[in-house]
């Protein structure tokens, strides 16, 4: 079993940066692909950013390229999505999840919420 606690979220202006971290309880996260994904209000879950449980692979969508990196410090346990220049349509409930299969993801923590002002 894993469990996923998120951290990080708050409020920030437009342009500004955020670093979102998740920490893994329960087995070690090492070998668990882990990923980020937000619901803002009204609107499906999507997908942000995953990356595999080595590190050595990442992938990102359309809206977070260029601007969300994902990265993981296994020692620590701990996934994180840095995020820059920050628009208001960022602003959404950031989830983190973890899966040991290429299909589905697994576990997820609670949420931290996010919110870009202009």
């Amino acid at each position: 079993q894993v469990q996923l606690v998120e951290s990080g979220g708050g409020l920030v202006q437009a342009g500004g940066s955020l670093r979102l971290s998740c920490v893994s309880s329960g087995n070690t996260i090492n070998r668990y692909a882990m990923g980020w994904f937000r619901q803002a209000p009204g609107l499906e879950r999507e997908f942000v950013a995953s990356i595999s449980s080595t590190g050595g692979n990442t992938f990102c969508a359309d809206s977070a390229k260029g601007r969300f990196t994902i990265s993981r410090d296994n020692a620590k346990n701990t996934g994180y999505l840095q995020m820059s220049g920050l628009k208001e349509e960022d602003t959404a409930v950031y989830y983190c999840a973890a899966r040991d299969k290429p299909t589905g993801w697994d576990y997820w923590g609670p949420g931290t919420q996010v919110t870009v002002s202009s």
